[in-house]
């Protein structure tokens, strides 16, 4: 892939001297080959899970922090997680098993027909409640009202209808708002939660304490902070571990439009 995708590896080479200005070319191209390598273990990992029982997944699996999230539910009663395509996140739809929770997970319909198939099956094996990112709003609200953990990956660039502008590392990025106007609206906590690889078949699911969210007058000031926090602790997640997040995605598409409109 990192050899006959060249349009997907000058992408990903980009944003990696977006993130990482300070680094030599020799290193992100290490991180750029090392995140190929990651996608392509992720792939083999996912035909593991299709043809092996879930258990069998799950003993390769690790809980970091699930106290937090505990202790969450107990006080809320339902919680909303943010995550992001970081180490291999179709794994998350699973270890929600080690967590002793029901999840609802917002996904949208993914450019290839045969790999939406086959993340389909997966998710069905996970156990999870599938939402589609499009008129999500009534299941998702249902899902927190039943007491459910509703996921969402927020490290996709979002167009200027449903998005607001945020720095991601360092540089404006369109981020959607609907992980932020539900917990502002809702009150409902926000809770980062990321996987990593850390060894062949091995995983590690961090949880982190929940996010402030503030609950003032102004929502639309609100949903922005909110927003920011959320991508910093996404940014953050990425800086532990920089070769296992899609960089082949074009994050930063959308940008601020100039003072004067539109460019030509």
């Amino acid at each position: 892939m990192f050899v006959a995708l060249a349009r997907r590896r000058r992408l990903a080479l980009a944003n990696i001297e977006v993130a990482f200005p300070g680094v030599t070319a020799t290193e992100r191209r290490r991180v750029c080959r090392a995140s190929f390598q990651h996608l392509g273990m992720m792939f083999v990992e996912l035909c593991a899970v299709l043809t092996e029982p879930p258990e069998r997944t799950l003993e390769g699996i690790t809980l970091d922090g699930l106290d937090h999230l505990k202790k969450t539910m107990q006080m809320h009663g339902r919680v909303l997680v943010l995550t992001a395509h970081l180490g291999n996140w179709e794994l998350l739809a699973l270890a929600h098993r080690l967590m002793g929770f029901p999840a609802t997970v917002v996904v949208r319909p993914l450019d290839a027909p045969w790999l939406g198939v086959v993340a389909d099956r997966l998710r069905g094996r996970a156990g999870v409640e599938l939402v589609d990112k499009r008129g999500a709003l009534r299941p998702v609200l249902s899902a927190l009202r039943r007491g459910r953990l509703v996921a969402l990956l927020l490290d996709q660039n979002a167009s200027r209808r449903e998005g607001v502008f945020v720095s991601f590392f360092g540089r404006p990025a369109s981020t959607s708002k609907s992980l932020a106007v539900l917990a502002v609206r809702t009150r409902t906590p926000v809770v980062p939660m990321f996987i990593y690889r850390t060894d062949v078949g091995r995983h590690r699911v961090v949880i982190h304490p929940p996010l402030p969210v503030d609950t003032v007058p102004d929502n639309e000031r609100a949903v922005a902070e909110l927003t920011q926090r959320c991508t910093a602790a996404i940014e953050a997640a990425i800086g532990v571990a920089p070769d296992q997040w899609l960089w082949i995605h074009n994050r930063w598409r959308t940008q601020p439009l100039p003072p004067g409109g539109p460019s030509p």
